[in-house]
């Protein structure tokens, strides 16, 4: 996955059939187009060298 910012604009770029279904998930749970869109924020901490993950909550979404 390329991820790319520019200024507040974050794009992410799936670069293989598995990226591109993992995407548009993400996109079908966080884009509501008759209420509100959720919000990602960031959990834990990312350390390149300690951490292999950045981790996020989707909020207002209930684990199942």
């Amino acid at each position: 996955m390329k991820i790319t910012i520019d200024q507040n604009v974050v794009e992410f770029i799936p670069e293989n059939p598995v990226e591109t279904e993992d995407l548009e998930n993400l996109w079908r749970i966080t884009v509501d187009c008759l209420n509100h869109n959720k919000r990602l924020s960031p959990i834990g901490e990312f350390v390149p060298g300690k951490s292999e993950q950045a981790r996020f909550v989707v909020e207002e979404v209930k684990p199942t």
